[in-house]
């Protein structure tokens, strides 16, 4: 068994509705042993498009990274993902961010997650769940989620 991480977002629907459903399913490939709490974040991409709901949580898997991306794809397309504009609204976005002991680039899966180090509706959720947690060129995850800040992200719902 492999410790995995994925960031979860979603804008279209009922986005904390889909977070969940994408947990059930990902529950199914392992163990999960933690989810962050839910994040409000504008939109990357096409203006006009409602704000996302992002998290991240923490598998456990015997699922080798490529694998368990096909896998993730999967729940993806069952939950009505539909790839057509880069960065565009979707129902759901599931991103494979880290698998402990794992680097790659290849033309299929890039680990750590190119764009882990640089947004910060993945490192705050992420350090939530695994501040110590040390990833190859971002260090620790608590440390970078500092130095990126909490800018434009709010607790999915807002707090009254």
């Amino acid at each position: 068994m492999r410790r995995a991480y994925i960031g979860l977002g979603a804008n279209l629907g009922d986005p904390p509705a889909q977070l969940r459903a994408a947990l059930a399913a990902i529950s199914q490939l392992g163990r999960l042993v933690a989810v962050s709490p839910f994040y409000r974040s504008a939109p990357m991409g096409p203006a006009g498009q409602p704000d996302y709901c992002n998290a991240a949580c923490a598998l456990d898997t015997a699922l080798d990274a490529a694998a368990l991306m096909a896998a993730l794809l999967s729940i993806e397309r069952r939950m009505g993902r539909v790839r057509s504009e880069k960065w565009g609204p979707r129902t759901i976005d599931l991103d494979l961010l880290h698998v402990e002991g794992e680097v790659r680039a290849d033309a299929d899966l890039t680990l750590p997650h190119p764009g882990i180090g640089v947004r910060n509706f993945v490192l705050v959720p992420l350090a939530d769940i695994a501040p110590e947690l040390w990833i190859p060129g971002i260090g620790g995850v608590a440390d970078a989620a500092a130095r990126i800040g909490r800018q434009g992200l709010a607790p999915w719902p807002p707090a009254p």
